[in-house]
């Protein structure tokens, strides 16, 4: 069995405060960039996979050159091999272009299994992994917090839903969207980053998987921050507790909060 994982450059939580709708549009990020944290969990699984199973992995981004970096967080996790398909070429697609060459790679991966990170932290939609199912015609699988049992070429999955969790047997191949509480991601050890730094990772054109950019199907005509909104801290003071949640409900009551 094969296991693609599916990994994208974000730019780090800590600074997307920082990013700017216009470095969103250009491409031109000026922020750390670093793997997607939700896809450590879709490239940890995948390695407990191969403990488990015998099965071997590969770490697939489209992005630009510098995405090689996250390809090689992935591998020094200790997934197996890497691909980038290059992005620059695909200026104006939407996520079902990237759906579209992402799927396209995993079936010239000839991948069994296809694991997703939930989302990315930065445009947040979910909806790559649904369009790399729809463009594969695999079953696909969310929000998926335990794999239960790969047998007879079927997966068995636990999912969460509100309240409670569902298992669900679907037939192989398919698309796995993983929540965080399917495992504990790893830190790459220093072997593994010496042994990712100097493992060859083929870079591949989009147009070589026969995708093109024309196939996109929305256009962003105005992407823009939402406005701030003004903020006050009030200090509650009083003799005692009593006093301070006294005055904390005439002030509520005088914003109509209560």
């Amino acid at each position: 069995m094969k296991i693609a994982v599916l990994v994208k450059q974000t730019p780090d939580t800590a600074e997307l405060s920082r990013v700017a709708a216009e470095d969103v549009r250009s491409g031109q990020i000026k922020a750390t960039l670093v793997i997607n944290p939700w896809d450590e969990f879709a490239a940890e699984e995948a390695i407990l996979l191969g403990e488990r199973y015998g099965a071997t992995s590969v770490a697939i981004s489209l992005g630009q050159p510098s995405a090689v970096d996250v390809l090689k967080h992935a591998l020094a996790m200790g997934v197996g091999a890497a691909m980038l398909v290059d992005s620059r070429a695909l200026q104006g697609g939407d996520l079902w272009t990237t759906a579209s060459v992402l799927a396209a790679a995993v079936q010239a991966e000839g991948a069994d299994l296809v694991l997703t990170g939930r989302q990315s932290v930065d445009d947040n939609s979910g909806a790559v992994a649904a369009g790399v199912a729809a463009y594969l015609g695999w079953p696909l699988v969310s929000a998926v917090c335990q794999i239960v049992e790969i047998a007879d070429n079927q997966i068995t999955v636990e999912r969460l839903i509100e309240g409670a969790q569902e298992r669900i047997r679907v037939p192989l191949p398919a698309v796995l969207s993983v929540n965080k509480e399917i495992n504990e991601p790893r830190y790459p050890s220093f072997i593994g980053i010496r042994k990712a730094n100097k493992a060859p990772i083929p870079v591949i054109a989009a147009a070589s998987l026969g995708v093109a950019a024309e196939s996109a199907r929305t256009q962003w005509r105005n992407l823009r921050k939402p406005e701030e909104r003004p903020q006050s801290c009030h200090w509650i003071e009083g003799a005692s507790a009593a006093e301070q949640a006294a005055r904390l409900v005439d002030l509520l009551l005088a914003e109509k909060v209560i």
